[in-house]
């Protein structure tokens, strides 16, 4: 426990002012975002499903249901608190890159991952293409060659640990070295905030597919972007490319969301231990030349000899769900490179592997039996 940690609530924090020190996050996770407290009220944010508010002196934040809902800042209230910012919901975590992009100036350069999300790579070359942004790849393992690509640059944009190849990045020697004027955005989804808080790092911004690990449960789409204290403009630039370009949540996505939210500490530190454990038994096999786990989290990648043999595993496994989507409670897998579009760097052979929750000997023997029947 950190030496500013206290061991127990102080006596004035057992009530509305838990907040007056920080818990940790997974105290967090269970305790932002809640009504007021008060007699006879609900213990959760309830579902709002309004469309329309009623008028009344031009004081309130909401007016019309692409502004603003109850359900929207209770999760947004949440998260902001377990990453340390200012939280913004979208209808995707895609919405939410969206958003970014829109503010960049059309001449600006960005720095993003070798590998990293298919979706963020293209929607980085449409915006190169059609607005004349410059677009920078860099190998996220090396800080000297993405600082050296930051010259000049307006964002970097990291995931650490990377999709699909789970590479790490130094977040803490980038955001202190990189340039003055460059802001620092990092993907936050496969580590979740309670395993990794960037903007502790020195991030600006963090991002998250809340239909993964934060909703947890493989029903909910959307997005999250949190903001750094001090960086209101981009707060504002944000909210408003969500309110012009109409990219926002539905009040039950909200709800689930945050829902989900609250068993997220206990989701992540199970399916951890499980994937180690994983890692581990996959590294002795024969058939798996390569396991590529970051050493935290519970996403990690194996490449098998090709192709073939990947697809073979995949098609024969009865427990682990075939699924492009990840972060569920179903353990999942996909071959990233039967997507025509996908890098051509990722390895033919490379499985995508997202743990869940049922029992890591099961988990293991529908692996065993699914190698064993590749020839």
């Amino acid at each position: 426990m950190p030496d500013d940690m206290p061991n127990q609530l102080p006596n004035d924090a057992r009530g509305p002012s838990l907040h007056q020190y920080r818990p940790h996050p997974d105290t967090i996770a269970i305790s932002a975002g809640r009504p007021e407290r008060r007699p006879d009220a609900p213990l959760n944010q309830p579902i709002v499903p309004a469309s329309t508010y009623v008028g009344g002196d031009g004081t309130e934040w909401v007016g019309y249901g692409r502004y603003g809902n109850p359900g929207w800042s209770a999760l947004e209230d949440a998260v902001g608190a377990l990453e340390g910012g200012t939280a913004l919901a979208f209808a995707s975590g895609m919405a939410a890159a969206a958003a970014v992009f829109s503010s960049i100036p059309p001449d600006a350069v960005v720095v993003i991952p070798e590998h990293c999300y298919l979706g963020v790579a293209s929607l980085a070359h449409e915006h190169a293409q059609r607005h004349g942004l410059t677009v920078r790849t860099v190998d996220i393992t090396d800080t000297e060659r993405v600082l050296a690509a930051a010259d000049g640059a307006r964002l970097i944009w990291l995931e650490s640990p990377a999709n699909p190849t789970m590479e790490v990045a130094d977040l803490a020697a980038i955001a202190a070295g990189r340039p003055d004027g460059c802001l620092l955005l990092v993907d936050n989804t496969f580590a979740t905030p309670i395993l990794q808080q960037p903007i502790g790092l020195g991030s600006d911004i963090v991002l998250h597919s809340a239909t993964k690990f934060l909703s947890g449960h493989s029903d909910a789409l959307c997005g999250m972007l949190i903001f750094a204290d001090g960086r209101e403009e981009l707060l504002e630039a944000a909210e408003s490319a969500r309110k012009l370009h109409g990219a926002t949540p539905g009040v039950l996505e909200a709800y689930l969301v945050l829902r989900g939210i609250r068993t997220l500490s206990v989701r992540v530190r199970h399916a951890e231990s499980t994937a180690r454990t994983l890692a581990e038994t996959l590294a002795e096999h024969p058939l798996v030349e390569r396991v590529r786990y970051p050493g935290f989290g519970s996403m990690l990648a194996i490449e098998l000899p090709d192709a073939s043999a990947a697809d073979t595993m995949i098609n024969s496994l009865r427990l682990w769900v075939h699924a492009t989507s990840l972060g569920g409670v179903e353990s999942s897998l996909e071959r990233r490179r039967r997507w025509p579009s996908e890098l051509k760097s990722v390895p033919e052979g490379l499985v995508r592997m997202s743990v869940g929750l049922e029992h890591v000997d099961d988990l293991i023997a529908d692996l065993r039996q699914a190698l064993d029947l590749i020839t």
